[in-house]
């Protein structure tokens, strides 16, 4: 198999269609195709081989969709690195995978130069902007692509082989690669195009808002397949997605709850013409009911949430515009749930013994699945923790309806143990977000000497919105068991996000356990 001929095969259906805008640029699927081509044959003439790796060190750009199908058509291993990740942790990617060629932007230039030396591997750097000093960044990107050749590249490889490394600290800061096969690639294609509201067509317009190398870039695929067009948004912020999706008459988008929580906060926002939207998917991390009210009332009845990780390659569940609808009106607490399984996925919730918990129980959740991962790279011992007689151990606590949908309630580790009740740090956000003066919320457990540990929620209030520590714990009280109120709140300007725009509750926490004579995890 190979995936880049899905990308052939569209430039043959349609080679003057738009594939891809980003900034003041913009290629055709015949162009596109091109450029992959040369990319492809011009790292197989510099003697590269289907399982060598490749990573890109970029910021938001066309040409990395370029790399991505250029890779595919070679049979090599992509390994995407977050553009916000310091010298040492890129060193250690480069080291880890081996990346034997490493393609960066000007912005990442001294960084990704200073990291190859620290990593001391054979890693060829290419820089995209151009290089004034060939003997120090090796070639140019555009120089690379010349020495390649415009005939079609398919090299053959088995869906077993390893695609793409996806790099990520998850819950334990250290970096781990979840290794996504070529048939997890394909799988999720798959996934996307038997999906109603996420198939994509000759008419799709699709706003990549946040680093396309990551989990807004998973569909490229399936767009390509499609036909579809992709917008790619340079640098995030809420006035340029606004801008984009007014001006492009963009049709779909996916945001992570950060970015909708700006958007719904962004002066003018509800004057904005946004009638050309189809689909708003919101998924990364999770969302309170509260605010999937506030996007149904600024987007209007097209908002679908998902759930999914690196290591199930995409979404594993979704609750789709129609559910989000009916919740809206007739079903509340359907708007706590992120869905049901997707197309092929199954999902479980297991106790700690592994067996299936009742209906309703708080249990973790296992998946399993054509697109879900069998290991991570060369960690053997975290592979066999996490990936369990095929399914996908996910360290997320959850319950499921009679009917199917699943709600989350908590990372294991991020679970309060309070005078000995179990508290979930996103119900009692759920509930904070209901309050108006509330623009985002996180809850951590922090030192308490009588119970172990005490609820403390960390506050930033919309702007001309006073509001006070004590109505706000009031506010609490009156939606949840009195148990689970915060005891405590702080105000703060922002609160911490990381690398991929999720909100990191550990760096939140942090502070508070820094003198603690007992820790808990």
């Amino acid at each position: 198999m190979n995936l880049g001929t899905y990308l052939s095969r569209s430039a043959r259906y349609w080679p003057s269609q738009t594939a891809l805008v980003c900034g003041n640029r913009s290629w055709t699927y015949a162009q596109l195709d091109t450029a992959a081509n040369n990319l492809a044959s011009a790292l197989l003439a510099r003697g590269l081989r289907p399982g060598d790796a490749v990573a890109s060190l970029a910021w938001n750009r066309g040409e990395l969709v370029e790399v991505e199908f250029g890779l595919y058509k070679a049979g090599l291993v992509r390994a995407p690195v977050n553009a916000r990740l310091g010298r040492g942790e890129i060193a250690h990617i480069l080291r880890y995978a081996p990346v034997r060629v490493l393609i960066f932007d000007g912005a990442h230039r001294k960084d990704a130069l200073a990291a190859i030396t620290e990593a001391g591997t054979d890693c060829l750097p290419i820089e995209l902007d151009g290089a004034t000093d060939a003997e120090k960044t090796g070639s140019s990107y555009a120089g690379l692509l010349a020495e390649g050749g415009d005939a079609p590249v398919a090299v053959e490889v088995g869906e077993g082989e390893p695609c793409v490394l996806n790099f990520t600290s998850g819950s334990t800061g250290a970096l781990k690669a979840a290794v996504q096969t070529f048939g997890n690639r394909l799988a999720n294609m798959r996934k996307l195009l038997m999906s109603d509201e996420s198939r994509p067509g000759a008419g799709t317009r699709y706003l990549a808002c946040g680093p396309i190398t990551h989990a807004t870039g998973m569909g490229l695929l399936a767009g390509v397949f499609g036909g579809s067009t992709t917008h790619i948004l340079p640098t995030w912020s809420a006035e340029a997605f606004l801008d984009t999706v007014e001006k492009e008459r963009i049709t779909t988008t996916f945001l992570v709850p950060a970015m909708l929580n700006m958007v719904l906060s962004q002066p003018g926002a509800t004057e904005r013409d946004l009638s050309s939207l189809t689909s708003v998917r919101i998924g990364g991390a999770p969302v309170s009911p509260q605010r999937l009210r506030d996007a149904v009332g600024l987007f209007g009845p097209v908002v679908a949430q998902g759930y999914g990780l690196g290591e199930t390659t995409s979404v594993v569940a979704g609750l789709t515009s129609q559910d989000i609808a009916r919740a809206v009106t007739d079903d509340p607490e359907l708007l706590q749930s992120c869905g049901r399984a997707s197309y092929d996925t199954e999902i479980r919730v297991v106790d700690e013994s592994g067996h299936e918990c009742p209906p309703r129980e708080v249990g973790e959740v296992i998946v399993r699945g054509p697109d879900c991962v069998r290991e991570y790279w060369r960690a053997p011992e975290l592979s066999a923790e996490t990936f369990r007689d095929g399914w996908v151990h996910t360290g997320d606590l959850a319950w499921m309806r009679e009917d199917g949908y699943l709600f989350l309630v908590d990372r294991k580790k991020d679970m309060i143990i309070s005078g000995g009740f179990n508290i979930y740090c996103t119900e009692v956000e759920a509930a904070l977000y209901e309050h108006p003066a509330v623009r985002e919320a996180c809850v951590v457990g922090v030192p308490d000497e009588q119970w172990g540990e005490a609820v403390k929620a960390v506050i930033v209030p919309h702007t001309g919105s006073p509001v006070t520590e004590g109505e706000l714990i009031e506010f609490c009280a009156e939606r949840l068991d009195r148990f689970k109120k915060p005891r405590s709140v702080d105000f703060a300007g922002e609160l911490p996000h990381n690398r991929n725009g999720k909100l990191d509750r550990k760096a939140v926490r942090e502070p508070f356990w820094a003198d603690a004579t007992r820790r808990v995890n």
